[in-house]
């Protein structure tokens, strides 16, 4: 289970970076750091690496199309004088079951207050008690916290986040950002057949609004591109988290990492027009309690602390609720609070329940599980190293040993900001002296592919990695349902891998490739671990076993980056 080698990858790997020639003119930038994604862990490096050279940012929507965007419930960190880092450390470990880097999380959670006053020092402004008692935050408690240390803005503390970053981009000249392009694949060294040591120094990048397809050569390509909810029919992540990051990062050569640990967030609305609405954790940290359709609670059948349990218990809990009642969700009731209150502490989630006819301080909010957040990835240290150099992983791209087996609420911020501020330090020790004219990049070509009249397929194919993913990879596993998905998947990731040949590609076909390739190794690593622990629970093997060890996959070629020829030759 500590490292999985796959006969397939040299095939499938890369067979989609795919067709080239040089001569065709194709349009090349280069840059001195090139981050891909414009999140919390993206915009941060991006800031403080633009100190020392150009950056680059890359992101395939908009900017603010981000998984932080979407955050409600803040960023944990110790600030209140009865907490500790020792309690915020054994918190993070508990709820990691088990596989949690002690010294990683010890070394985040130590560095997050400087982290949270960099925040503050370009504006961003957390939430503070009512009382302005020495000027403390207001600090939330959630699932999995022995203590109230969650800082937050309201409950919009990831689109404030957001916002500060996008206005402090703007007033550094030495940043530019290229909304609406998608890395397609990396470039390597050793696939474009330099002698010497595989590094990366590059990526072929589509523009999304014009499919016009570009590279971009740089020395250090950071990957912050957030999750992987998309993989899954019903998740609370925006549309864009379809898992690009990782699914690039791997066919580039770096090791992932415990992918099948997905969390599952307990409580996003259930509403048919409530398209991935989360109803923030932080909603039960004040006093918030889950029922069934009768007002009657039931978590303190499952767990002493009740809805505060960590998440992945939670989330099975209401699944097994919902399986043995045979209904379509549970509730959550904090009509205990009085209107103002919920009205202040929580506007966006006041307001957006009330649009579809539910009075938080009246009804019960109806509450499904649904795919939320990936602790694993690729395979990173803390400063955000690969195994492959010059690429770099930050945020919910990376594995880092920080999460475990299950994050632990609010963590997620933390850890982006915390590897993305170590990142920049460690390449501040790195000159910045790259000759990019050394290396000659291959103009992309479309060989024999053609523009597709058959749209459909893209779609249905789409839907059935999802549907496949939620029937048989969810909340509850078996080795029939994981051999199942297993089969499905590598069917559906041969019929992407020629669709994606024979057709000229646009983002929607690269998002179906990525989503198919990460798909596949979460069922793999998902059958690889013969235990229940954290977020993955399996009924073949329910109990945990005594020494656990984490998943890895690593391509079949080691650390070099998969050859083309076969693929060239072909076309």
């Amino acid at each position: 289970m500590d490292c999985l080698v796959h006969a397939d990858a040299l095939a499938w790997t890369q067979a989609g970076q795919a067709r080239f020639k040089t001569n065709v003119f194709m349009k090349l930038i280069d840059a001195d750091y090139v981050v891909v994604g414009s999140g919390l862990a993206g915009l941060s490096a991006a800031l403080k690496l633009a100190e020392r050279g150009r950056v680059l940012v890359l992101t395939k929507k908009a900017a603010n199309a981000t998984n932080t965007s979407y955050a409600q419930g803040g960023i944990a960190s110790v600030t209140a004088p009865d907490d500790s880092f020792e309690q915020h450390v054994a918190d993070t470990l508990d709820a990691g079951a088990g596989l949690c880097d002690a010294d990683v999380a010890t070394k985040i959670i130590e560095h997050a207050p400087v982290c949270i006053e960099a925040l503050e020092a370009m504006g961003l402004r957390f939430s503070r008690s009512e009382d302005g008692a020495g000027g403390r935050y207001d600090l939330g408690r959630e699932g999995g916290h022995s203590a109230r240390r969650v800082l937050h803005a309201g409950d919009f503390t990831g689109r404030h986040i957001q916002d500060t970053l996008l206005d402090s981009v703007a007033k550094t000249p030495s940043i530019r950002v290229l909304q609406n392009h998608m890395v397609i694949d990396l470039i390597t060294t050793g696939w474009i057949g330099v002698d010497g040591e595989n590094r990366c120094i590059g990526a072929y990048v589509m523009n999304s609004e014009s499919c016009e397809i570009m590279a971009v050569r740089a020395p250090h390509v950071i990957l912050a591109t957030g999750g992987a909810g998309k993989v899954y029919l019903y998740t609370s992540n925006p549309d864009v988290a379809t898992a690009d990051g990782v699914a690039i990062g791997w066919r580039a050569g770096v090791p992932v990492k415990n992918m099948e640990f997905i969390q599952f967030h307990p409580s996003c609305l259930f509403h048919p027009e409530a398209k991935s609405f989360l109803v923030s954790e932080a909603v039960r940290g004040e006093g918030a309690k889950l029922v069934d359709v009768e007002g009657v609670p039931f978590m303190n059948a499952y767990d002493e602390r009740g809805a505060l349990a960590p998440r992945d218990i939670v989330a099975r809990a209401i699944d097994s609720e919902m399986k043995s009642r045979g209904v379509p969700s549970v509730y959550l009731d904090i009509r205990h609070q009085p209107e103002a209150f919920l009205k202040d502490r929580f506007p966006n989630i006041h307001s957006t329940c009330g649009r579809f006819g539910i009075d938080m301080a009246k009804d019960l909010i109806p509450v499904v599980p649904a795919a939320h957040y990936c602790c694993g990835g690729l395979e990173a240290d803390l400063n955000g190293h690969t195994a492959v150099p010059g690429l770099y992983a930050i945020g919910e791209v990376a594995c880092t040993g920080f999460h475990g087996a299950n994050r632990l609420a609010s963590n997620s911020l933390l850890e982006a900001i915390v590897c993305a501020h170590e990142l920049a330090a460690s390449l501040a020790e790195i000159p910045v002296d790259f000759d990019g004219a050394k290396y000659t990049i291959p103009d992309w070509e479309s060989g024999d592919a053609v523009h597709s009249d058959e749209a459909i397929v893209v779609e249905h194919n789409w839907n059935e990695v999802r549907t496949c993913m939620w029937d048989y990879v969810g909340i509850v596993r078996t080795d029939k349902r994981l051999e199942r998905a297993l089969r499905r998947i590598q069917n559906l990731r041969g019929e992407i891998r020629d669709y994606y040949l024979d057709y000229l590609i646009t983002p929607d076909v690269l998002e179906l490739r990525n989503i198919a390739d990460v798909a596949d190794l979460i069922v793999r690593s998902a059958r690889s671990r013969h235990e229940s622990r954290g977020l993955h629970y399996t009924l073949d093997y329910p109990e945990a076993a005594d020494n656990p060890v984490d998943t890895v996959i690593r391509d079949v070629a080691g650390q070099t980056h998969p050859s083309h020829e076969s693929i060239r030759a072909g076309r």
